[in-house]
């Protein structure tokens, strides 16, 4: 895959003497099988595999089938927005909007916080925890993680994003492939027989006390899956770097029909099936029933490409917290025009030692996919509430887009650690409105500013703002 890699990213040329936009970017190159299949890769890794097989129910498939939503609302209504605007980062749009480059370094900051702190380190622990388990290993989980993140790491600083979205896109063929033949094979492992499995592990109507009871597909769960698709810089760096606005709109296209045929059974039907066949195993179940059904002669190839899914994950997670780190605040408030290529070695090298030492923090977890989703809300619905006050009203002063951003982070934290009323995805919801509602009433009553509702109206309000109408 190295190689062909190498081979692909020669032959797309197009290079930008914009250091930034060729190395977070790909100059402007990523045709819509690339967006498509690295989008895919970014967000299906070990920790979708590991984490949602381990709960061992048909149910966690809504966080992929809902996800379809999310991929159109950053089609048709978020990506003509980043490309009107001319933006590298998400992030560049609220500064564009609200003309303040310290909210777009708060915002970038809770991102980056998310990614070094959460994603980063739990896409090597699921990786290595899968590693381990299917070859059943005496090697250390933290030596495992580590030689994947340094593997990763020295991928994603010799390359950058062009030779990134390349490697997930021929990874993304094999691990699709191998995750199905799993899917069939588990399956015929129990006779393609659910009876005898609990009708709560097989229900796509969630109760009250499961991870996803019914209501909050119609609350939380929109709102969750429009932060992830259409805000998160990781997901929408693939779109941005399409030489137009149609071309990274087929490939977000693409990439929904790929999570629509085949993502929702590979996360979730082996794990169900594993049930039958080990009882109750956790985040260990992919690894034990892979170990289980996958014939001898494959288990190499399947490992080879599980280490390629860590890889794109945590390759992808790196790329965008350092355009993230370089384009917000580096340049905004250090040196304007870094030497690039050696700041991005040195952010990915210090990104990579700490979430090498925070995986064994996540070593305890219960459900590392439920545990992800719950640490979230502390920063998707603040974020978005950003967003929001930016794209829906215009006359919002910075501070209060800042302050409600702040204060959401808060109040999902008591929410969440001190006093949880009703399930965690009713609570984004509530921390969502309560954040705008925080911002507009900061901004009328402290900032005496008058917002005004703007979404549907035309023009465009950042296309307004930007062009100083």
């Amino acid at each position: 895959m190295a190689l062909a890699t190498w081979l692909q990213v020669a032959r797309m040329g197009g290079r930008s003497a914009d250091s930034n936009r060729e190395y977070f970017l790909a100059g402007g190159t990523l045709t819509w099988p690339f967006i498509a299949g690295s989008i895919t890769l970014t967000n299906l890794s070990t920790d979708q595999l590991v984490g949602m097989n381990g709960n061992q129910m048909l149910l966690l498939s809504w966080w992929e089938l809902s996800a379809l939503a999310g991929l159109a609302m950053l089609a048709l209504v978020f990506l003509p927005i980043y490309y009107r605007n001319n933006c590298t980062t998400t992030t560049e749009l609220l500064e564009k909007k609200y003309g303040s480059k310290h909210l777009r370094a708060t915002v970038s900051i809770l991102f980056l916080l998310g990614n070094v702190f959460i994603y980063l380190p739990i896409h090597l622990y699921t990786g290595a925890l899968f590693l381990k388990t299917m070859f059943a290993t005496g090697a250390p989980l933290l030596a495992i993680a580590a030689v994947l993140a340094a593997a990763g790491a020295g991928y994603a600083v010799s390359g950058g994003l062009r030779a990134v979205a390349v490697y997930d896109t021929f990874a993304g063929v094999g691990i699709l492939g191998m995750a199905a033949l799993v899917t069939v094979l588990a399956m015929a492992a129990i006779g393609f027989d659910f009876s005898g499995i609990p009708m709560e592990r097989l229900t796509m109507l969630g109760g009250p006390h499961s991870p996803i009871p019914w209501p909050t597909l119609l609350t939380g769960m929109i709102f969750i899956q429009m932060f992830y698709w259409s805000t998160n810089q990781t997901i929408t760096q693939r779109a941005m770097a399409a030489p137009n606005l149609r071309e990274g709109q087929k490939g977000i296209l693409a990439a929904g029909v790929i999570r629509l045929l085949m993502v929702p059974a590979i996360v979730v039907i082996p794990g169900v099936c594993a049930y039958k066949l080990f009882g109750v195993t956790g985040d260990a179940t992919y690894g034990k029933v892979v170990s289980l059904v996958m014939p001898a002669w494959l288990s190499g190839a399947f490992a080879a490409f599980m280490a390629a899914a860590v890889l794109t994950g945590y390759i992808s997670l790196l790329n965008s917290s350092v355009t993230l780190y370089v384009c917000d605040l580096h340049e905004k408030f250090l040196v304007s025009k870094p030497n690039v290529p050696r700041l991005n070695a040195i952010i990915s090298l210090v990104f990579m030692v700490v979430s090498i030492a925070l995986v064994p923090i996540y070593s305890g977890a219960v459900s590392i996919i439920n545990l992800v989703q719950k640490l979230n809300g502390l920063l998707s619905m603040p974020i978005l509430s950003a967003f929001i006050l930016g794209l829906a009203f215009k006359g919002v002063d910075a501070r209060a887009a800042m302050s409600a951003v702040v204060f959401g982070v808060g109040l999902y934290a008591i929410f969440s650690f001190v006093w949880t009323p009703i399930h965690y995805i009713h609570l984004m919801l509530v921390t969502l409105i309560a954040c705008v509602g925080f911002g507009l009433a900061l901004n009328r009553l402290v900032f005496r500013k008058r917002a005004v509702w703007t979404l549907g109206r035309a023009p465009d309000p950042v296309v307004a703002a930007a062009s100083g109408g």
